[in-house]
């Protein structure tokens, strides 16, 4: 499980693997200087409602992961997160699909830079 931190004052626990997805997503964006809206569904215990936060590069982001080695990134996952990024209401948690058939089933993270 891992952690994003927005502006110090929102703290949310993602698994490590979307987190670094959501990461490698919401860096390219950044990288290009594109702001955009990072909206989710919260947790039951904190009111089972949605957060949405504005990302812009003068945002303080921080990824905590608490897993020593980093998962292996899914194009097609990156793919429909940048989609949703990229729509007029932002990124957004879309579920992982499974990898075509015949395709490497993961790519490395210096891979993902294709995706920028």
């Amino acid at each position: 499980m891992g952690k994003f931190t927005y502006e110090n004052t929102i703290r949310i626990d993602f698994e490590d693997r979307l987190l670094l997805h959501l990461q490698t997503v919401i860096g390219n964006k950044l990288r290009r200087s594109e702001a955009f809206f990072f909206s989710w569904r919260d947790d039951p215990s904190v009111g089972n409602g949605r957060t949405t936060v504005w990302l812009h590069s003068g945002a303080g982001i921080t990824f905590k992961y608490y897993g020593s080695r980093p998962p292996a990134l899914n194009r097609q996952w990156l793919e429909a997160l940048a989609f949703t990024a990229n729509s007029p209401s932002g990124l957004r948690i879309v579920p992982e699909p499974a990898e075509p058939t015949g395709a490497p089933a993961h790519m490395g993270e210096d891979a993902a830079a294709v995706l920028g």
